[in-house]
Parts: structure tokens; sequence; C-alpha cells
């Protein structure tokens, strides 16, 4: 059974609509090619196939699902500053994330947006946490992750909700609070300053996620000076109960293997949210 399939069957589980109290946001890294030589490496396991991610982007798109931007969840949903458009209020909605900006979401991803638009005429939006600190060197040979003009190309086209993720990917808890400020701030200017005129609200990096997760009292206190709202990974479905938590968004890991079958499993005692929900 493929990981696509898995993962439709762990989606359909929840009958939420826009209305509802929960929603669904999935955290992926890199993006697998399908021809490229398996690599059993830590980093690679959390990478996610490429051929399963089409089908599972397909079936959500057929199904008409709402992707939500980073802006959208905050607006809508945890703080209802705006009503949810009428067209939108039958549609299920969900955010896929993806940290890091490694170079296989311009080479393996973006092909399949365009292809998929193209198909159904519907834009699939993808929120991308990214490292400003890893943008290639003019002069590097190092093709590993994203640069700013292959960032703008995704954005310019409407495919990519670009948002901060701290400036070198450092755990924020092991570090002095001028190097925290330093991570939230100079990922911020520099994302920003690679956007600003496709961006004129500047609602790029407006939104944090914690890298490896990781944050403690003091680091929430000083992305709450910068971001509006910031992620981290504890593989429960966010819980609309829970919205005053903007600096502790639920998000699910998704990673190559067993992922979604260990969220299936869980589901039943984790994802019972219509009940009363420990915030």
């Amino acid at each position: 059974m493929s990981l696509a399939l898995l993962a439709i069957i762990f989606l359909s589980q929840f009958s939420f609509k826009a209305n509802d109290r929960e929603i669904p946001i999935l955290g992926f890294h890199g993006i697998l090619d399908a021809k490229a030589p398996v690599i059993f490496s830590p980093e690679e396991s959390l990478h996610y196939p490429q051929q399963d991610l089409e089908e599972l982007l397909e079936d959500l798109v057929r199904n008409d699902y709402w992707f939500l931007t980073t802006q959208d969840l905050y607006d809508f949903f945890l703080k209802k500053v705006k009503k949810i458009p009428k067209e939108y209020l039958k549609k299920t909605p969900i955010m896929l994330s993806i940290d890091d900006g490694h170079r296989t979401i311009h080479t393996n991803l973006l092909p399949i947006l365009y292809k998929l638009e193209k198909k159904y005429n519907k834009k699939i939006k993808i929120v991308l946490f990214i490292n400003p600190g890893t943008f290639p060197k003019r002069k590097s040979k190092s093709l590993t992750h994203l640069g700013c003009q292959e960032l703008r190309e995704g954005l310019n086209h409407g495919f990519y909700d670009i948002q901060s993720h701290g400036m070198n990917h450092k755990n924020l808890t092991k570090l002095s609070s001028q190097a925290i400020v330093y991570e939230l701030v100079q990922a911020q200017t520099k994302l920003r300053e690679c956007t600003k005129d496709l961006d004129p609200q500047k609602k790029v990096a407006s939104h944090f996620a914690y890298p490896y997760g990781a944050y403690n009292q003091q680091v929430k206190s000083y992305v709450s000076k910068y971001y509006l709202s910031s992620y981290l990974y504890n593989d429960k479905i966010l819980s609309l109960a829970c919205r005053k938590n903007l600096y502790e968004i639920s998000r699910l890991a998704v990673s190559r293997g067993t992922s979604f079958l260990e969220l299936i499993r869980k589901s039943e005692g984790m994802y019972q949210l219509k009940s009363e929900v420990k915030c």
C-alpha cells in the first residue's frame, strides 16, 4: 500500500469543514526523486517520495480541499478577524508545510504544482518554512537548498507561502538571548529582502516554525516579538478550541516509511477533538 493511499485513508477519518474545530497541518521536509538512489541517512528518512506526494496532492485537489496559508489560518481560525468567504464554508481545510528549503522542492515538487494546476485549474498552496542562511552563495557549487530566485518563482506563481524557520536552523533553546534575536530578525529581514517587490503587504516571514521543533518559554517570548504565530511538531491535529496558543500550533510530522501508519494507529485516542480538549 503506497504512502499516498495511507495518507488519504488517514485524512478521510475526519469529516471537518471550515467551521469545525480541528485542522490537520502536515509537515514535510525534502521530496525524494523516484529515480534517485535511496539513501538511508537520518535526514533522508524524513523526506517524502515524489510519486506518493503527487498522488496525495491530486486526491486533495479532486476532493476540493482548501489549502490554507499561514495567514489564512491566523485570520480566519485563530484570531477570527475575518469571516470565512462563503465559497469556502463547505470546503475541508488543510495546511501542507515543508521545512528547511531543500532544493528538491524546486526540482521535484514545483513541476507537480504546475501540472495539477493545468489539469484541474486549481492552485495548491504550500507553506515553506525557510532558513535563508542556506541560500547558495553566488560562487558556490552547492545545490542542496533553494535560492532566492527559486523561491521567487513559486511565490510569483501563487504556489508558495514563504515563512521563517530561523536564519541558520539552529536549536533556539541552546542559544543566548542575543543569538536568538539574531536568528529571528535576520531570517525575517533576508526573506523579505528576497521577496519585497512580490510581497507589498509583508506576509512573507510573518509566521515561524521552531527549528527541530525545539522551544521553551524564553524562545516563545522572543518569537512573539517578531512573528504573529509559530509552529511545532507534536503529532497532533490543531484543535481550534486551543486557538489562544498562537505560538504552539500543532503539526503532524510526515516522513518516508511508516509515519502515516503510525498516525492512523494513534488516531482514535489522539484526535477525538469533538469532546472536551485540554489546551
